[in-house]
């Protein structure tokens, strides 16, 4: 009797604090790009998210080796599309980090200090598309690690609660 009483209790208990938890419905008209690594379906996958912005991209990164991405987002810039990237203070100033070369290129450029390790792996483009996952945008992880990007298109609730992150990182950054 008494693991019913327990079992009874557990599942008072979550019912009532999941309400309690955010969830965001997925908008009709949303889809999604999935790519893994090794194998380069991950850095097509954002390379496509890049390439489709029409007006902003927001990227948040830790490691940024990769000079294809790099490639990509100056030529967003140039393009007209307004970028600006907060990245890993740490990895920023490893010797491959293209993050120099995008400052270079006219990119604004802030860098996170904060925390052990600025993990974050993120592109909003447009405000209504959010490209995330494990993918380092590194050359590694293009072509050794075991890794996936996922874009989800047309999801302006999603897009929206990571410009909100995206921002809050972009004021505490340098």
């Amino acid at each position: 009797m008494r693991p019913r009483i327990c079992f009874l209790v557990s599942v008072i208990f979550f019912a009532s604090i999941f309400p309690l938890v955010s969830q965001t419905p997925i908008p009709s008209g949303a889809s999604f790009d999935l790519g893994f690594s090794p194998g380069g379906s991950s850095l097509d996958v954002v390379l496509k998210a890049i390439s489709t912005a029409k007006s902003t991209l927001l990227v948040a990164c830790y490691e940024f080796t990769s000079r294809d991405i790099a490639a990509a987002l100056e030529a967003a810039a140039h393009r007209g599309i307004k970028v600006r990237i907060v990245a890993d203070y740490k990895a920023a100033h490893d010797r491959y980090s293209q993050i120099t070369v995008l400052k270079a290129a006219g990119i604004p450029v802030r860098l996170d200090a904060h925390y052990a390790i600025f993990h974050h792996k993120f592109v909003v483009i447009d405000s209504v598309s959010v490209e995330t996952g494990s993918f380092n945008y590194t050359t590694a992880a293009i072509e050794h690690n075991a890794e996936n990007a996922l874009v989800l298109w047309n999801v302006p609730p999603i897009a929206t609660r990571y410009t909100t992150e995206f921002e809050r990182l972009w004021v505490e950054s340098q």
